[in-house]
């Protein structure tokens, strides 16, 4: 009998625990949705120096020389946006994780820099097929929020102003037919959804992305000074005049005075 009630009163304690622990678990996961926060999932490529997260499909190239080091994440398809999204700032923290894999109120802010593509092959554990939201983070980045053999782990993450240093950067690339800018360093909202460009002999000239944050026109404006429209997603316009002297050469990049 005695062997009976003690098993019991376990069962009782256990199934109490566990009430417990799911209500404030629910009520953890209310109080971060109140403040904004969405839920998703994270991992991490490349190695702890950032090797394997250069480049990448926002078209900045060497993010240690661009400025965003390893404070960067590629985003899956449902985040990336077909590249809209490039340059959006946020704010990742481990929730839940399983075995206490997560390092409880550690916040991180990434700049989106690359897609996480997806897999047609697989239906699952494949993080960054959509309709998925997932940040596949350079491997400092993920491990200051969860413990590395995880591999992968719950997170929530919002939206956050992108707070950079110095004015919006022009890198010219193309040629005489084609003129590409890559336009990055952006601070507020971070992600651009429209730029115009303007030689010192012409109007305003607007320009189609290329691909990333990479914007183009065949327009030819060799020899003349040139000044910048950007607009991000909030709909807030910052005009830089005469970024660029005449003498501009492809391969160049040029800072301007503001930013967002």
């Amino acid at each position: 009998m005695a062997k009976h009630q003690s098993f019991f009163i376990f069962f009782i304690t256990f199934v109490v625990i566990f009430l417990v622990e799911t209500y404030e678990s629910k009520m953890v996961e209310e109080n971060l949705a109140a403040q904004g926060w969405i839920n998703a999932r994270a991992t991490f490529y490349g190695d702890n120096n950032g090797g394997g997260t250069m480049q990448g499909a926002c078209g900045y190239g060497d993010l240690f020389k661009q400025g965003y080091g390893l404070e960067t994440a590629a985003l899956s398809t449902a985040l990336f946006n077909k590249g809209s999204t490039c340059g959006a700032c946020f704010q990742i923290m481990c929730v839940n994780g399983p075995n206490n894999a997560c390092h409880s109120g550690q916040v991180i802010t990434v700049t989106a820099t690359n897609l996480c593509p997806p897999d047609s092959k697989k239906t699952s554990q494949s993080w960054c097929n959509p309709p998925q939201q997932h940040f596949d983070l350079t491997m400092p980045m993920f491990t200051k929020i969860a413990e590395y053999k995880a591999g992968v782990v719950p997170v929530v993450y919002r939206r956050v102003t992108c707070q950079k240093k110095g004015g919006l950067k022009f890198d010219i690339k193309g040629n005489s037919n084609l003129i590409i800018v890559l336009v990055f360093n952006v601070g507020g909202v971070g992600d651009v959804v429209n730029v115009k460009i303007k030689g010192s002999k012409t109007g305003w000239v607007p320009m189609k992305r290329n691909w990333g944050q990479n914007w183009q026109t065949p327009v030819q404006l060799g020899g003349q000074s040139l000044s910048f429209q950007v607009q991000t997603s909030d709909g807030k316009l910052v005009q830089s005049d005469n970024v660029a002297p005449a003498n501009w050469q492809f391969g160049q990049t040029f800072e301007a005075k503001n930013n967002f």
